[in-house]
């Protein structure tokens, strides 16, 4: 990194979309600054000023020019700091396949198993369903191998990061269970590498604060 380079990540605390830019900011070594966002509240002008459209977090300002989108941004971290830990292959097909997962794992995994949790109760067997069979492909994908990405920590790797860290805290706290060591012993395992990675560990928020705002998220939906 260039001295006099500025480099500013907008996010919220409990995000794991916002932990994505942090995650590989720390595991390519490129120091920033980090500027806690209240999005529920009072958004305040940086965030208004540097993500005018959606108004939401994670946002990355590196020099005075702004990055929306957590896996946008961290394709761009990818491409302006060459360092030796890489999180996108080189070969073309190779990282079209992990943007192919990355993508799958926001527009079906995750979406499944927020309705799942969150979603009206009408529809939330149905989308555990979907939750869990998403899920399996994943676990085929992973396989033996130590990461998605291989030996190190890649871009699937990133992208699933609800799943290797808050999933199970929000089990814990919505009483729906999606996924088992039984079921999934190959992303239980890597759950368990990925948390445990020293960079990946240094930005995740207190499992103690994050279950209880989970449980008062869901004390408020149980009584709708």
């Amino acid at each position: 990194m260039n001295q006099g380079e500025q480099v500013k990540v907008l996010g919220l605390w409990g995000s794991p979309f916002s932990k994505r830019v942090e995650m590989v900011l720390k595991l390519k070594g490129i120091p920033y600054e980090y500027i806690e966002e209240d999005v529920y509240g009072n958004k305040s002008p940086m965030l208004l000023k540097y993500n005018p459209i959606h108004k939401k977090v994670p946002v990355l300002v590196h020099n005075g020019r702004s990055i929306a989108e957590s896996l946008v941004i961290v394709e761009y971290i990818e491409d302006t700091w060459k360092t030796s830990q890489t999180i996108l292959p080189q070969d073309p097909y190779e990282r079209a396949m992990a943007r192919f997962w990355a993508k799958y794992v926001d527009e079906k995994v995750m979406v499944a198993i927020w309705k799942a949790c969150w979603g009206p109760r009408s529809e939330r067997e149905k989308e555990t369903k979907e939750a869990y069979e998403g899920l399996k492909y994943l676990e085929k994908e992973l396989g033996d191998k130590h990461f998605f990405g291989g030996e190190t920590i890649g871009f699937v790797d990133i992208a699933a990061d609800f799943i290797g860290y808050w999933l199970g805290i929000v089990q814990e706290a919505s009483g729906v269970t999606i996924m088992t060591a039984e079921e999934f012993p190959n992303l239980q395992r890597w759950s368990k590498d990925f948390i445990d990675n020293n960079f990946v560990k240094e930005v995740l928020p207190p499992k103690h604060e994050l279950a209880a705002l989970f449980k008062a998220q869901f004390g408020s939906v149980t009584s709708d």
